[in-house]
């Protein structure tokens, strides 16, 4: 193309539609190309350069001729085409490109990639349509050398397929939305599964982030769980029904069952926890019901040959007078819980939904309900802002948790049932321990309500998703901090009897640089105590400061700062100011970080300690003054007769 640069020009979708060419060495306009009737969306260019393609939104492909700037063919594609890629000029009999001459790839607004022949202007291969609603497609590219062809939907998602077949490969989703809930997935946590403000599940490998988009739901996904084992999952929806996926061993997903019966929002849903026998919904209807799964699920292999298996209600139960938020089974699968808008929680007994109890206490509606894994407690989480904690036997309230400055949104048990983690609207997750009430960390890295939080099942990391569209995965470093902690704690104990056997042996230099080290004030002012106590003090203070590396002078400047602020130091900060003033040149001393701060605070006290020195000072020269010029009064001497004896 030489020194030639094409554009296509328009301002809005109602633009002129033209195309034209550039010259890059004196930047003129060489040609205007006009052949399309609405926006131009993509040119691409054939290897050698003489030819041309051009997609726009007026349903057509037209080809150029680059020498000529003529069109030389213009396709019908009966579709708004958002990017056209040309193809190779080999055969590809997997792409319906049987003999050699320009072929091009289309991607618009009718989902579908498709392969057109230049000359005779006919689609001859069309993809094969994906699950799930119609997405239009916004972009495509070519990687020629790896084989691969990529296009972009309007919500997001990057598809991978196969250049050569147009199979699909790998998946990307670039948005998730708000997200609603999270869990872990697979028998060692290998997946995630999100549920979105959207009707597609999304299956995420945590290693390589690939993702699986899942269709089975025809409006929004509200709640998820996972049975115990990994392998199955559950879903439920807007839609009233609920949905039970499979994950096979290679990582693939799909439905093996379906089912409906709540007259309104499916918003909660639990599976069962010994074994894949049976989950629970529950709806804004104020119903819960129970599902068996059928057995035909159980067996190994991916979905049934004739679709997703129906699933039937064993038993409804109306539980509360309000929308239910939560439902739970308890690790031995005979009781539920149920937490609800009416600020109840209730107990009943499985499978017949039988009520054993009320929870009243909270002041708002109920968010969460959690089974202890241990102990006959249950936890629920409020929108009055609270966690708290009840007994199975009598329904009394054991003990409740305040921290959180809005709605607690989910609440789960982990370190094997002796601390919760929560989390609200303000964003905010939060770690207790339930034998002292306290919150022991504070986690801040959502900035919306987080609706999402899973825990693995070693209780090592947790999943939290949230309405900023974010995911994320947090790992538990007790462990780790705690070694460290100890490992810091056994250095310190060495280095301090390294310091003891230093001093002893009068290695002053050494000791002062080990105690600096520590990072110790009091430490490093022992020091120079033992220093200032040896009959060569001044000598050997003095050579002892001075041989101290920079850095290890800026640190004995700031802790002369700590000392100088008590009446029973400040001698041996002084000192150690005096010999730094007195051999460091001033603009050393300013080039010290922090030192403007440091003089500062050195100032008032060392001000304060010069007064009460010449306070003292004045007084015992008074003292002295008065002691050399007392006169004592001089007795008469006792006569050696007494006056009666005369």
């Amino acid at each position: 193309m030489g020194h030639t640069t094409f554009g296509a020009h328009q301002g809005s979708y109602t633009a002129d539609a033209t195309i034209r060419a550039w010259s890059l060495q004196d930047q003129s306009c060489l040609a205007v190309m006009t052949a399309h009737y609405s926006a131009v969306t993509s040119l691409t260019f054939s290897t050698d350069g003489h030819t041309m393609l051009s997609s726009g939104r007026d349903k057509i492909c037209v080809v150029w001729d680059v020498q000529s700037h003529q069109a030389t063919r213009t396709v019908p594609v009966f579709e708004s085409v958002e990017a056209a890629v040309l193809l190779p000029e080999e055969p590809a009999p997997g792409l319906g490109v049987k003999s050699e001459g320009l072929h091009f790839l289309t991607a618009g607004d009718q989902g579908l990639l498709r392969v057109w022949e230049a000359a005779s202007g006919q689609c001859v291969c069309t993809q094969r349509r994906l699950p799930g609603p119609r997405q239009e497609l916004t972009h495509c590219a070519l990687a020629h050398r790896a084989g691969l062809l990529l296009s972009v939907t309007a919500d997001h998602n990057l598809l991978l397929y196969n250049a050569c077949s147009l199979r699909l490969q790998k998946q990307f989703a670039g948005y998730s939305e708000e997200v609603l809930d999270v869990r872990f997935l697979g028998p060692k946590d290998s997946h995630i599964v999100v549920a979105s403000n959207s009707p597609s599940l999304k299956v995420f490998e945590l290693q390589t982030t690939a993702c699986q988009i899942l269709h089975g739901h025809t409006d929004i996904v509200l709640a998820l769980d996972v049975f115990r084992k990994g392998w199955l999952f559950a879903s439920c929806a807007k839609d009233q029904s609920i949905c039970i996926w499979r994950m096979n061993k290679a990582g693939k997903v799909a439905c093996v069952a379906q089912g409906s019966g709540h007259t309104r929002s499916v918003g909660t849903i639990c599976c069962s926890r010994l074994k894949e026998t049976f989950l629970v919904t529950g709806s804004q209807d104020c119903t819960v019901k129970v599902w068996p799964v059928p057995e035909a699920l159980l067996s190994k292999g991916a979905a049934p040959d004739d679709g997703p298996v129906l699933l039937q209600a064993q038993a409804t139960q109306r539980c509360h007078d309000k929308d239910i938020n939560s439902v739970a089974v308890a690790p031995n699968d005979k009781l539920l819980a149920t937490g609800s808008q009416d600020r109840t929680a209730k107990l009943w007994a499985l499978p017949q939904c039988q009520l054993l109890g009320v929870f009243s206490g909270h002041r708002r509606g109920l968010w969460c309900v959690q089974f202890s894994p241990t102990d006959q407690v249950l936890a629920t989480a409020s929108a009055d802002g609270t966690i708290k904690l009840w007994a199975l036997q009598d329904f009394s309230c054991l003990k409740t948790f305040e921290g959180h400055d809005a709605s607690v949104l989910k609440v789960a048990f982990v370190s094997r049932g002796t601390q919760l983690l929560s989390s609200g609207s303000d964003g905010l997750v939060k770690l207790w321990t339930i034998k002292n009430n306290e919150c022991v960390k504070t986690l801040d890295a959502h900035e919306d309500k987080v609706w999402g939080l899973h825990c693995s099942r070693l209780d090592d990391r947790a999943l939290t998703g949230a309405g900023d569209s974010c995911v994320i995965l947090w790992k538990d470093v007790t462990e780790v901090e705690q070694a460290e902690e100890q490992a810091k704690r056994e250095e310190e104990v060495v280095k301090q009897q390294e310091l003891d056997n230093l001093l002893h042996e009068r290695r002053y230099l050494r000791a002062l640089g080990l105690a600096i080290s520590l990072d110790r004030p009091h430490t490093v002012l022992t020091v120079i105590q033992a220093i200032r106590r040896d009959p060569e003090a001044c000598e050997k203070l003095g050579a002892t400061v001075l041989r101290l590396r920079r850095d290890q002078k800026e640190a004995l400047l700031r802790f002369c700062v700590t000392w100088n602020t008590n009446s029973r130091h400040c001698h041996d900060a002084q000192d150690v100011l005096g010999l730094l003033l007195r051999h460091e040149a001033p603009e050393e001393l300013l080039a010290y970080p922090g030192m403007q701060a440091s003089l500062e605070a050195l100032l008032p006290y060392t001000e304060r300690h010069f007064q009460r020195l010449s306070r003292t000072l004045q007084a015992a020269t008074f003292l002295d003054f008065l002691w050399h010029n007392m006169k004592l009064p001089t007795l008469p001497a006792a006569p050696s007769v007494a006056p009666s004896a005369l």
